[in-house]
Order: C-alpha cells, then sequence, then structure tokens
C-alpha cells in the first residue's frame, strides 16, 4: 500500500473517528444521569462501534460488501479495543480526584485516545486488510 494511500486511509479514519468519539461521548454524558460510569462506557463504546463499523468499512477502508468473517475480526478489535477503552476511563477515573474540574470529560478522552490508536491498527491490519485474490 502507498505512502498516499495509507496517509488517506489516516485522514479518513480521523474523520470517521472524530464522529465516531462525538457519538460515544453524547450517549456516555447521557447515561451517566442513569447508571454507572462503567456501564454508560460500555452503551456508549457500541453506539460508536456499530457507526464505525459501517463508515470505516465502506469509506476508510474501503472494504466492499460485509462478509461474516470481516464482521467477525472487526468485533474482535472492538471487543478488545472496549475492554482497553472502559479500563483505562475507569483508571483514570480513580486516579483523579473526585472534586477534579473536568474529570469526567478528561477520562472520557484518554481513554479514546487510546483505543484509537488500537483500533486504526487492528481494523487495517486484521478486519479490513485487503484479500489476497
Amino acid at each position: 500500500m502507498s505512502q498516499s494511500s495509507t496517509r488517506s486511509q489516516v485522514s479518513r479514519f480521523l474523520l470517521v473517528g472524530g464522529s465516531t468519539v462525538l457519538i460515544d461521548f453524547v450517549v456516555y454524558r447521557a447515561l451517566l444521569f442513569l447508571m454507572p460510569s462503567s456501564f454508560a462506557k460500555t452503551i456508549s463504546f457500541l453506539c460508536g462501534a456499530v457507526y464505525a463499523y459501517q463508515f470505516n468499512r465502506l469509506w476508510t477502508f474501503q472494504a466492499g460488501k460485509a462478509t461474516l468473517p470481516q464482521a467477525l475480526k472487526f468485533g474482535f478489535v472492538y471487543g478488545t479495543n472496549l475492554a482497553v477503552n472502559v479500563g483505562a476511563n475507569a483508571t483514570m477515573l480513580t486516579l483523579m480526584p473526585l472534586g477534579y474540574p473536568w474529570r469526567l470529560d478528561l477520562a472520557f478522552l484518554i481513554a479514546t485516545g487510546t483505543s484509537a490508536a488500537l483500533n486504526f491498527m487492528g481494523l487495517r491490519w486484521l478486519a479490513f486488510a485487503p484479500r489476497n485474490k
């Protein structure tokens, strides 16, 4: 894969990722009124994952028609990163004092940044890797 193609994928991934993060964040903040943070983070992450699967498959990596193996690989990548994301969020909430301004938002951003980097690598090299023909 050429360097310009990689740059193009990274740019598209960042655009899809930015909108995915927005979905994740809005759902997370809304659910915090109803449930503990780890449950809210899990549900919000999964909402973003559904959106991200479609847009990354069709636009970022142009992987064509959805297949079961591809969906299973995506599920593996996102499932692994769900654990990383929720764990990082919980860890940051534990490390920051309760009265710290922006505590919830900062924990969210750190968790999201960590899992985003892992997601790109997993999606590019596993879930949406070009098939040899």
